[in-house]
């Protein structure tokens, strides 16, 4: 896709309007729609309210007037609102677009025009699904409701259409969506739509950005916009933000980095700018669906400036490699762009301070990533790249979503730095392009072997889709109940990514079981550990033992069994006691050893009755949940409801009746939200991580007995809530 590089900024007498927006999601079930705003909602600095019918009774179905009623409530608390309903036709969307006019605000409509076959595909594959609409049936009524399609037009009193035809349509409309800040005003017009007699023009999108907002960083990422006959003409020039967001669970792992060599080296820029971009085109396509980020602090900066003229040139993949300008130790939460990797240009010493990236990352990271660093190796030689897995514990993990930084040594240039090659520029692009290539190399591991692989999160997997009209569907459910037969090892997509393996209650028992390709990442680990020492912190004959990528708490690892044919608790039999009992004590060991760190801390250990990720694995979590990726009920009832089986009663269990019980209904995953010590009820995960940091409360009597939880001393003298 070709785009443009102009970008337009309000004049600067105009005046700052933050005004909400409601955007439309329009698309049959299994389109994504509540994909689009979990993933929106995630990334953007704007506040959003999702709508959705299926849950908007107390986590229940509900009506068009509950939505219309909480649209109308966030509207007026100054918050924009996603609508997450099929709204196939004119009239379900009439009442919503009527707010435009009752809020004076901007009515968006986003059309997910995804082909049928993909849409009936994903419905029919899911469990869990919010509105029940699943297995055989939703095939018919996917059919049914796409044969009623009415496309939004612009006369409804919509402001803006996006039309969407393919998932990278639909990515680019996340894309564009989660950038928004507060003060951003997308152009109206249509966007996308398929024209069979006229040739679509593609451009740069338009924001209106606000011109004195000190904390957005501005991006040389291009983003479409519409035809010149959609385009308002009353814009200025300004430089476009990149904050589309990505974490490694998105879907989009990225790799930021700066320009090696350039600065305290003196390697010429000129020379730099040319070997950035040729290694870039070398690597590009060999890092997955990972994307690399050239990141410099100055607004002026010329390497950046050179490099993004050059990538035109060879026409290089924008939405693959891109230049940002902001702090590579901020780019989160100064400048919305969102990187789970860092590159540092680092000394050959590995050592902190020196002045520029360098000191700059290990003061962001702390001493943890000393620490890290030292474990890994003493020094680094020019044209080599090393990863140091950043610890939890680190502020640049916490609070920037930083997971791996790669030190990386450049040449030098500079006679006042050690070994410098006295303008001998054929050896100094020679090893300049060797520290890019193992710098992408080391990233492209970092890809393959952490693809997704965060247990109850996914990207690019439809996980829930909408019913909107539930006496209709339960009719058509009940007519064309088991019409379809699906096989159940094809069941790749689940809310959270659950897959249901035997019924609530039901004693262990294995089904045959196809496992997609982002669930492999716990088994490859754990079949060759020693080809992913980047990610384990033990490897044992029996086990190996990893850092849960999205911590549900302070303290969160997973031991891996390594056996062959244990991908879960259900595969497990009386033969498979040693193992369990070895992961339980390694578990322990590590229990003991945060606690030595740490004796506040209090530790369950268990299993999901029904994992997300192949391969068996116990989770070590503390019980603070103190954690940024706790995000929804699911996530909290899986570790609190008889979903999660502890390791003790899970090997007493086998040792006495040869099997584990499995509590994998999706009842478990909708219950409500209860502290899990006081056993307090609350309505939404921000107020019930407010109550359980001041919570006291001793924990439950079952949970206190037989080892279920590991803590330095009974809490004797708690206080109730």
């Amino acid at each position: 896709m070709e785009v443009d590089d102009e970008i337009i900024k309000p004049k600067e007498n105009e005046e700052d309007i933050r005004k909400p927006i409601v955007v439309i999601l329009v698309g049959a079930p299994g389109s994504g729609k509540s994909t689009f705003c979990d993933h929106v909602m995630r990334v953007s600095t704007r506040p959003w309210v999702r709508v959705c019918q299926d849950t908007i009774g107390n986590g229940k179905a509900g009506t068009k007037a509950q939505c219309l009623a909480i649209s109308s409530t966030s509207l007026k608390d100054g918050k924009s609102i996603l609508i997450d309903r099929c709204n196939l036709d004119k009239e379900q969307r009439a009442d919503f677009i009527k707010l435009k006019e009752s809020h004076q605000v901007d009515v968006h409509a986003v059309v997910l025009d995804l082909p049928a076959k993909l849409c009936i595909s994903r419905s029919v594959k899911r469990t869990g699904h919010e509105g029940n609409l699943q297995g055989g049936k939703a095939a018919a009524v996917v059919n049914r409701m796409l044969q009623k399609k009415e496309l939004p037009k612009l006369n409804e009193g919509l402001t803006r259409i996006t039309f969407c035809q393919n998932e990278n349509d639909v990515q680019e409309a996340i894309n564009t969506y989660g950038a928004l800040s507060s003060s951003d005003v997308l152009p109206s017009g249509i966007f996308g739509e398929k024209k069979t007699d006229t040739k679509v023009q593609l451009g740069i999108m338009k924001f209106l950005k606000r011109v004195d907002a000190p904390s957005k960083v501005p991006s040389d990422k291009a983003i479409p916009e519409p035809s010149n006959e959609t385009t308002n003409e009353n814009h200025h020039i300004n430089e476009c933000q990149e904050k589309s967001g990505t974490c490694t669970l998105d879907g989009v792992p990225t790799l930021a980095f700066p320009s090696i060599s350039t600065a305290d080296f003196q390697f010429n820029i000129e020379k730099a700018s040319e070997v950035i971009v040729e290694t870039v085109e070398e690597f590009v396509n060999k890092i997955g669906n990972g994307r690399l980020v050239l990141v410099d602090i100055s607004h002026g900066s010329k390497i950046l400036s050179l490099v993004k003229s050059k990538a035109t040139i060879k026409n290089i993949d924008s939405t693959k490699f891109f230049t940002f300008v902001g702090d590579i130790t901020k780019l989160r939460s100064g400048g919305g762009l969102h990187c789970n990797v860092i590159a540092n240009a680092a000394n050959w010493r590995l050592k902190p301070g020196g002045g520029g990236v360098n000191a700059a990352i290990y003061d962001a990271a702390g001493p943890d990533l000393d620490i890290a660093t030292k474990k890994r190796a003493g020094s680094l030689t020019p044209g080599k790249a090393i990863t140091v897995p950043l610890p939890s514990t680190s502020p640049l993990f916490s609070k920037q979503g930083v997971t791996h930084v790669i030190h990386v040594l450049g040449p030098n240039m500079n006679p006042k730095r050690p070994n410098c090659l006295k303008d001998d520029y054929n050896i100094g692009c020679k090893v300049l392009r060797e520290a890019y290539s193992s710098l992408f190399e080391n990233f492209a591991s970092i890809v393959r072997t952490q693809e997704k692989s965060s247990d109850y999160e996914f990207s690019n997997c439809d996980q829930k889709v909408r019913r909107e009209d539930s006496a209709s569907v339960n009719e058509k459910n009940k007519k064309f109940k088991g019409s379809i037969e699906v096989s159940e090892s094809n069941n790749l997509c689940s809310v959270d990514g659950k897959q249901n393996a035997t019924s609530s209650g039901k004693a262990g028992g294995s089904l045959n079981k196809d496992w997609g390709s982002w669930a492999q990442a716990l088994h490859k680990i754990a079949m060759h550990p020693e080809k992913h020492k980047n990610d384990v912190i033990e490897i044992l004959d029996d086990v190996v033992v990893l850092n849960d990528i999205y911590p549900k708490a302070q303290k969160h690892l997973l031991v891996v069994a390594r056996a062959k044919g244990l991908d879960r608790l259900a595969d497990v039999s009386q033969e498979h006691l040693p193992i369990l009992k070895t992961m339980h004590d390694v578990g322990v060991k590590w229990a003991r050893t945060f606690l030595k760190e740490n004796q506040s801390l209090v530790f369950r250990l268990g299993y999901h009755s029904a994992p997300s990720m192949r391969q068996l694995h116990l989770h070590v979590i503390s019980q603070d949940f103190d954690s940024k990726h706790l995000k929804n009920k699911k996530h909290w009832n899986s570790f609190n409801s008889p979903f999660f089986r502890d390791s003790v009663d899970v090997i007493q269990e086998i040792s006495e009746e040869g099997k584990p019980t499995l509590n994998d209904d999706e009842k478990f995953m909708s219950m409500e939200l209860r502290c899990n010590r006081c056993r307090s009820a609350h309505p939404n995960i921000p107020r019930l991580k407010s109550h359980i940091t001041i919570c006291k409360s001793p924990f439950p009597a079952n949970l206190l007995q037989n080892d279920r939880l590991l803590q330095n001393a009974p809490d004797k003298d708690a206080n109730t809530c």
